[in-house]
């Protein structure tokens, strides 16, 4: 089965880890999973002008007048269900792409866009990379690497929803698919 995903996250250097914001999952079953970090660094995503402009407005916001309340620090809608805690997160991807006792999903691959800060922000999700679960794969497949191998074929551009993980996740299915129907 294969999964195509993205992530948003917050990166600050060598001595910091990778920092997730949300994530998003496309089956190619057609299932999805779209979840938002509760626990993210809030403060500092605050402080960061390009995740303010980009990936702020793509998270779930508060509806109404939500100045009159919550407070300011508050940048998205905790009650959303999407905003789960980073543990929950961890909990709902590995069932999703593992499955449960009642189902079993084999042959696991993993595919992102630019995908190396992506498969280190999944794997952080549940610590170590020898903390993986098992049959959760080491490697993330890379859309680019594909393209470049296939020759660099046009790919659809995604119409909205930028930085959202979800249709980021959405849109790199369809370029995969196209792929699949490119001539080689």
């Amino acid at each position: 089965m294969r999964y195509f995903y993205d992530t948003e996250f917050l990166e600050s250097g060598p001595e910091h880890p990778i920092e997730l914001i949300s994530i998003g999952i496309v089956a190619e079953d057609g299932r999805e999973l779209y979840l938002v970090n509760r626990d993210a660094p809030w403060g500092k995503i605050k402080k960061n002008g390009w995740l303010m402009a980009n990936v702020v407005p793509q998270l779930p916001q508060p509806h109404g007048d939500w100045r009159n309340h919550m407070p300011k620090r508050w940048l998205i809608d905790l009650n959303s269900p999407y905003v789960r805690s980073r543990e929950a997160i961890a909990d709902r991807v590995a069932t999703f792409l593992l499955g449960n006792d009642l189902e079993t999903y084999a042959d696991l691959e993993l595919w992102a866009d630019y995908g190396a800060y992506d498969h280190v922000a999944l794997c952080q999700l549940f610590g170590r990379m020898i903390d993986l679960p098992d049959g959760m794969p080491m490697f993330t497949h890379d859309l680019q690497q594909a393209l470049r191998a296939a020759g660099n074929p046009s790919m659809p551009q995604q119409a909205s929803g930028t930085h959202n993980a979800l249709e980021d996740a959405r849109h790199l299915r369809a370029c995969f698919q196209a792929l699949q129907g490119s001539p080689r």
